[in-house]
């Protein structure tokens, strides 16, 4: 039986065009912030939320005409058995005023980078496509 999930999460940018925000996961990689859909909420409240638990980031505008996702599968074991997990994440542009983190326990360190070097550092292909679709929407924007 294969298990539906969904996620939302943002790119943050300081400034658009300079840095971005990664989160280092305890598993080991860095990505973007990101967290699960709870009862109730849209996409958006969705991203804005978690971006708020997992970093202390209020004070951010939506950058408009950018919504992104991936999809992938993996296997997560629950009790004696392995279920195969279907998941997409949907992305949103943010524009934060502030530099300050206070990261979440779910996370073990924070990182603002440049464009280039935040897809040198990203883990996942996926996602370093979503931050270099992120780049190219703020080029656009200028």
């Amino acid at each position: 039986m294969t298990i539906h999930e969904k996620s939302c999460g943002t790119v943050v940018c300081y400034q658009p065009g300079a840095e971005i925000l990664l989160l280092h996961y305890p598993e080991g990689h860095w990505d973007l912030p990101k967290g699960h859909i709870e009862e109730g909420e849209d996409e958006i409240k969705t991203a804005l939320r978690e971006l708020e638990e997992e970093t202390g980031l209020k004070n951010i505008k939506i950058l408009k005409g950018f919504k992104e996702s991936i999809h992938y599968f993996f296997t997560r074991k629950k009790a004696h058995e392995k279920e195969l997990v279907s998941k997409t994440v949907v992305f949103f542009l943010v524009k934060s005023h502030d530099r300050k983190i206070k990261i979440s326990d779910e996370h073990q360190d924070f990182i603002w980078l440049p464009f280039d070097e935040a897809v040198k550092k990203i883990t996942f292909k996926n996602v370093k496509e979503i931050v270099m679709k992120a780049k190219k929407h703020i080029d656009k924007l200028k």
